[in-house]
């Protein structure tokens, strides 16, 4: 009996996972998502005292999330990530090695404020423009828009803010915002110097490019609401400010990112020069209903016995000592949210971390495994998916999912084993 109700967990959870990633009849990831809850409750793997249990978990990171998307867009309608992306670009001084590298950086900055999501989607548009300016081939141009992809994940680890993943697995064990930041700073750091030197090892010879810096156009012309503009680093400077005050009352940080992004709404509405509308629009309101939906399929999957299996595989681990069990425990939970996304594998993570009585490492190790594993697939992140869809519709740029896993292997794996060794010595030593 047991056997067949998680056999039988895991065929609902693999149809919402298809229906996810097919989108039938053109269906949102929200929708999909519910559907596979109903049918998990239909079937007795979930019930529907789960959905109460789940909002109580998602609530908080699905809203912050929302609300981090809406003040990135506002702000890219304000022409600020263009604006700096130009004039890295003449920073450069048309060298395409240092453009790579600026770029990169750059990314790894956007992550850390505006969530991974916000560097895949705001910063790659940008950099497929300026790579057609500037005049780079096909191959040239794939270099640099692979390396804003990969960026946007392994970099989105400092703070909670920076990734769905965090606001969950940190919110879940109830971590502060600056506690997490006090763990996670160091392992971003190495996050992001070891993708920099994965990434010039992979593209060097195409980022060796020469480039006029006046093809890349006039950064002023694109700054459409210098009142926004001006705004945006005292802006990001306070709501981080009062992100590490509201860690000392244990507030929820949607309570400091929802007024935020309301506050920047209403001055752009204000302003009149921002479609408003558009933003809204444009913001990520199905990510409430998907994780809503997957959660409860994946909280029933977890009840029917995978949650069990997943928390004696890593006890096994945990026999063989540090820094094994961390190591580990991260590239399991990495390749977990390759095969099966990060967002229902970040739940099967907190969910085992929580049975092993919230083990610090594997808390953290199964954050950073689903930041940066999700590089292994192209199904790993939502935004991954969205992400090539956008490119291929858009500019013309199609990413095979043969060509991302070979990159994503070569690059993520020596990157997040590097990440959890360090996220070992921070825990442990103190660093």
């Amino acid at each position: 009996m047991v056997l067949f109700r998680l056999i039988l967990a895991a065929a609902v959870f693999a149809f919402t996972l298809i229906l996810v990633i097919i989108k039938p009849w053109k269906l949102d990831i929200g929708y999909s998502a519910l559907i596979g809850a109903l049918v998990s409750i239909l079937v007795g793997i979930s019930t529907p005292e789960d959905i109460l249990k789940v909002w109580d978990i998602i609530w908080n990171p699905t809203f912050t999330f929302v609300a981090i998307i809406i003040m990135s867009l506002v702000f890219d309608y304000s022409g600020f990530f263009e604006y700096y992306a130009i004039k890295i670009s003449k920073l450069a001084g048309g060298n395409g090695l240092k453009l790579f590298v600026f770029i990169v950086l750059l990314g790894a900055a956007i992550s850390a404020f505006f969530a991974n999501d916000g560097t895949a989607l705001v910063l790659t548009p940008i950099v497929s423009a300026i790579t057609a300016r500037t005049g780079m081939d096909r191959k040239r141009a794939t270099a640099f828009i692979m390396a804003t992809g990969f960026i946007a994940d392994s970099s989105s680890l400092p703070f909670i803010i920076s990734n769905l993943v965090n606001i969950i697995g940190a919110g879940y064990f109830g971590v502060s915002f600056a506690q997490y930041a006090e763990t996670m700073i160091i392992p971003d750091a190495v996050s992001v110097l070891a993708s920099l030197a994965m990434l010039l090892i992979i593209y060097r010879k195409e980022a060796s490019v020469r480039y006029s810096p006046a093809d890349v156009g006039d950064e002023d012309k694109v700054i459409t609401d210098r009142q926004i503009f001006r705004l945006a680093f005292p802006f990001i400077i306070l709501v981080v400010i009062a992100y590490f005050v509201s860690s000392f009352d244990s507030v929820p940080v949607s309570f400091i990112a929802l007024p935020a992004a309301l506050i920047l709404l209403y001055m752009a509405r204000v302003n009149g020069k921002i479609n408003t509308n558009l933003v809204l629009k444009e913001a990520p309101w199905q990510i409430v209903l998907f994780s809503l939906g997957m959660y409860v399929v994946v909280y029933g999957f977890g009840n029917a016995g995978l949650t069990s299996l997943l928390t004696d595989l890593m006890r096994s681990a945990m026999y063989l000592g540090n820094p094994a069990y961390t190591v580990i425990g991260g590239l399991f939970f990495g390749f977990l949210a390759g095969a099966m996304n990060n967002l229902p594998s970040t739940m099967m993570g907190v969910l085992t971390v929580s049975n092993l009585n919230g083990n610090r490492f594997l808390m953290y190790a199964n954050v950073i495994g689903n930041d940066i594993g999700p590089k292994f697939t192209p199904i790993g992140s939502l935004a991954t998916l969205l992400w090539m869809y956008t490119l291929k519709r858009k500019h013309g740029i199609e990413i095979t999912p043969a060509y991302y896993m070979k990159i994503g292997f070569i690059a993520a794996l020596p990157v997040l084993v590097l990440t959890l060794i360090s996220l070992y010595a921070v825990v442990s030593i103190g660093l």
